[in-house]
């Protein structure tokens, strides 16, 4: 069945289905589910989708609306509506601190990073008090952009005292890697997991649509000693993650 076909009112639009707008949004996730609608393939404008469905134009912008901000549809400036490439969703551990290259090198992908922030910075107050610093104090601090396999997949930024990484710049992959060298790799830590709605930077650098459903991770890492090593603060795509926990009785 063709795209024209699959989207006439006749087979799917009715009284007791709910709002329209609601309506054509399941059918359009279903067109792009069985593949009638496939990846990278343009969507008819809106004028044509309203003449194909009978709808408004104001009821078909809000469906696609919707279907953007979950991530199945993509506008691009000039050239309409497009179907995304499905993201393979990933299975991340909560039992073992491991760190993202870590993570991905077990997946056999390659892992990048965007450099946005590092260096060293005056803690902020959220800083010293969770790394129990003086008034005052430095800390070393890196915020990037992590990818894999050629996909932007998580911002990542980490706060840690100045004695534990002296020099920022040494971290090109892993920060556990740098850590581990000199003895400091953390051995426990406390998560806290956010459900959010990603604003605007952050979804342009995550390349998901403002709005887009993302996880906030907030992580402090510990060394064997129970020094507070690390403050780190990250945001994930929420169509790319899943977080799993193993638990016993």
């Amino acid at each position: 069945m063709s795209a024209v076909e699959f989207l006439r009112p006749e087979h799917w639009l009715g009284e007791n289905g709910g709002p329209r707008y609601v309506q054509l949004r399941r059918r359009l996730e279903e067109a792009i589910t069985t593949g009638v609608l496939p990846p990278n393939s343009s969507l008819p404008p809106e004028r044509e989708l309203a003449e194909i469905t009978d709808l408004s134009r104001v009821t078909v912008r809000k469906a696609i609306q919707e279907l953007v901000r979950e991530g199945l549809i993509e506008q691009r400036q000039g050239s309409g509506s497009f179907i995304r490439e499905p993201v393979a969703r990933m299975e991340q551990s909560l039992s073992q601190l491991t760190s993202f290259t870590e993570d991905m090198a077990r997946r056999g992908m390659e892992t990048t990073s965007r450099w946005l922030e590092r260096g060293v910075f005056m803690a902020t107050p959220e800083e010293s008090s969770a790394l129990d610093l003086a008034d005052g104090a430095q800390v070393a601090r890196i915020y990037r952009l992590r990818e894999a396999g050629g996909r932007p997949m998580a911002l990542e930024r980490a706060a840690l005292p100045l004695d534990l990484l002296p020099n920022p710049i040494e971290v090109t992959t892993s920060l556990y890697e740098v850590l581990g060298r000199s003895g400091n790799r953390p051995v426990r830590a406390v998560q806290k997991i956010s459900a959010i709605n990603l604003e605007t930077r952050e979804a342009d650098l995550l390349g998901v649509a403002e709005g887009a459903a993302g996880l906030s991770i907030a992580r402090t890492s510990y060394l064997e000693s129970g020094r507070v090593a690390e403050l780190t603060r990250s945001l994930y795509r929420g169509d790319a993650y899943d977080f799993v926990a193993e638990l016993r009785l």
